[in-house]
């Protein structure tokens, strides 16, 4: 169990706007994403503007400031971004490289430019010869721009005139979020009125940042790159779309590019490498204490109807074989929390995952440029390198004789805390320097020996971010659009609870009512969007928080089943025996109800997502070409016959909806 709490760490459309995101059903490609029209030809560079045509219109980039505009093809004349935020010097001449490409320099800051279409994409990339920085795009300041798209978590569609995020307690106008670190994927998005929008994509995210100001009242939003030769960030890469303004649209782009690159995972595929992923589908997720991680524990769940869980344990003490044995006999998958990013003084270590042989400790600790340790986990230990279990592990198998061991007792999953988060490190030690590229190599190295090897284990991480969506099965924590309040709640012990006792932390079991700013923050429909689930769903199985199961915000349990079913992603539960006796019985009802739906639908795309009332609170999702179709309504007021704070979910050839008000459950 986690002893750490941190934040996270086409087919063209009939009109012509590069994306239709609210019909991709109709462009889907085998691999779950649409495909996208080219558009070649655009006109020569005059002066200081490069044209290049992309789907929807065409692009103009003014090299000496680089601001971007558009123009669409029904006459739109948008702003992309504003002029640079830093000064670049004057531009060098163009060099027109083919009839999509482009090419230029700004000398006085050693940067080379590329401007190109990219399937239908303006994309741009800087290379530079120093270190240096660049402020750029700059985002959000056409007139006709209405909300911001920002994947925090699930995701954030938050309108750009709204107080409450501008200067208010939602708390994004003044401050600035590390998108490779805080943003579980690497864009944000503009919606501009009409059917019109925008989406910013930047794949180079290590070394990026975007910062929120609020000029006039209004969400506006700035990159920054570092280009740093240290840290391998030389280079930077911004792509532009032209989408249809839904607000799922830059998700849906950034999915495409996945596939046009081959790097968007499958579950359909890992399922068939390895049959136990698919008890995942329709499978809630709990982390156990107590009876819950006994035979009897599991016993109990069986009799009350749950027919799929993933269970999950710390580290001491293991589960006997009985407890393992009833769970497969369940058709339920169960495994260990572990990390490996932790390291303590085997003598004194308060959490088994941070005891290691030898001198693992303190050797392979990551070092800043000082030599100075970066402390570890809740202040305790060091964070442990990357680079030097890669190093260590041809020869002492210190990963793999860890997991051995985990698994002993015939587990069949495995969640490895933070490995799959943009928590990473530039290590400075001695004989295992390494960059934050390469840091995410390593993991992803580790990660996929993990669910490959042998005959591969169900493998889960923390708050996965895009990137490691391939080797992954599952993750807890992309669900949860943490605001910055919830750590600082958190930390408050009497409020939240700590670790004791020892058999049921109040960390865990302790029910908190959130301050109303930060329920509105991170749960309030009206706000949230699926862009995780549109980016992902079919690719791997996203849960929230384990800190946050679902008994924990009791004021919550509402809005969150209904969002779990809206996404068609499994609640996420902290179980012992009196929370069995106490919750059994609704837990059982809301799986019961989960399970036909994300059997059906789990692997497949997120296809379509629309608002069906003017005040966002009744919203609609279809998977796959009409797999499921999920209407919920988060008001108070009836529509269309279906009631407040219910859900209605139709699967393929259902002759009427499945309707479930989890309200009344309790």
């Amino acid at each position: 169990m986690p002893t750490k709490i941190s934040s996270p760490g086409h087919a063209r459309r009939r009109s012509d706007t590069r994306f239709l995101a609210l019909s991709l059903a109709l462009a889907l490609t085998a691999a779950g994403a649409t495909t996208y029209a080219f558009t070649a030809g655009a006109g020569q560079p005059r002066g200081s503007r490069v044209e290049l045509a992309v789907h929807g219109g065409t692009a103009v980039v003014d090299t000496a400031t680089l601001a971007v505009r558009a123009r669409t093809g029904d006459g739109r004349d948008l702003t992309l971004s504003d002029a640079s935020g830093t000064d670049l010097g004057a531009p060098g001449p163009v060099t027109r490289t083919g009839e999509d490409r482009a090419r230029w320099s700004y000398p006085e800051r050693g940067i080379d430019v590329t401007a190109r279409t990219d399937h239908g994409r303006l994309s741009l990339r800087m290379k530079s010869a120093r270190d240096t920085s660049v402020s750029w795009p700059v985002t959000g300041t056409d007139a006709a721009s209405t909300s911001l798209q920002l994947p925090r978590g699930e995701g954030l569609d938050v309108p750009v005139d709204d107080a409450f995020w501008t200067t208010g307690k939602g708390g994004l106008g003044g401050s600035t979020v590390d998108v490779g670190e805080g943003l579980t994927l690497p864009l944000w998005g503009y919606s501009l009125g009409g059917r019109t929008g925008v989406s910013y994509l930047t794949p180079t995210d290590i070394g990026t940042t975007l910062g929120f100001t609020a000029p006039g009242g209004r969400l506006r939003t700035t990159a920054r790159h570092t280009f740093d030769g240290g840290d391998g960030t030389r280079d930077y890469t911004v792509t532009f779309a032209l989408t249809d303004g839904n607000a799922v649209a830059p998700a849906a782009d950034y999915r495409s590019y996945l596939a046009e690159r081959g790097r968007l995972g499958s579950l359909k595929r890992k399922i068939a490498k390895n049959p136990a992923t698919g008890k995942l589908l329709g499978a809630f997720h709990a982390y156990t204490w107590g009876e819950a991680r006994t035979a009897d524990g599991v016993e109990r769940l069986r009799k009350l109807g749950v027919d799929r869980m993933w269970l999950g344990y710390d580290g001491e003490p293991y589960p006997d074989g009985a407890a393992v044995s009833a769970a497969k006999k369940a058709g339920y998958l169960t495994g260990p929390y572990d990390s490996f990013a932790n390291g303590q003084d085997p003598k004194s270590a308060d959490a088994p995952n941070s005891r290691w042989p030898g001198t693992v400790y303190p050797d392979f600790c990551v070092r800043d440029a000082h030599g100075k340790p970066e402390t570890g986990f809740g202040g305790r230990g060091c964070y442990l390198s990357s680079a030097a279990f890669e190093k260590a592990e041809p020869r002492h198998h210190y990963l793999a004789d860890r997991t051995r061991a985990m698994v002993a007792g015939g587990a069949d999953s495995y969640f490895l805390d933070v490995d799959a988060t943009g928590e990473l490190f530039r290590d400075h030690g001695k004989g295992h320097r390494m960059t934050k590229a390469e840091d995410r190599e390593h993991r992803l190295a580790r990660m996929r020996r993990i669910a490959e090897t042998g005959k591969g284990l169900v493998l889960g991480s923390e708050t996965a971010q895009a990137w490691a969506n391939q080797v992954l099965a599952f993750d807890h924590g992309g669900g949860t659009p943490a605001a910055d309040g919830l750590w600082a709640l958190q930390k408050d012990r009497e409020k939240w609870g700590g670790y004791y006792p020892e058999n049921a932390p109040g960390v865990f079991f302790k029910p908190v009512d959130l301050p109303a700013d930060l329920a509105k923050a991170m749960y309030d429909p009206r706000y949230r969007v699926p862009l995780y689930e549109t980016a992902l769903h079919g690719s791997l199985v996203n849960t929230e928080r384990w800190e946050l199961g679902y008994e924990k915000l009791p004021d919550q349990k509402k809005d969150r089943a209904l969002l779990a079913m809206l996404d068609n992603t499994p609640l996420n539960y902290v179980l012992d025996g009196p929370s069995l006796t106490k919750h059994g019985a609704e837990l059982a009802a809301l799986q019961k109800y989960f399970s036909p739906l994300h059997k059906a639908a789990g692997t497949e795309p997120l296809t379509s997502y629309r608002r069906l009332s003017a005040d966002r609170t009744v919203q609609r999702t279809v998977f796959g070409r009409g797999t499921l179709t999920v209407t919920a309504n988060f008001g108070t007021k009836a529509y269309e016959g279906l009631p407040g704070g219910c859900v209605d979910a139709r699967l393929k050839g259902d002759d009427a909806p499945r309707r479930l008000c989890p309200g009344k459950l309790g």
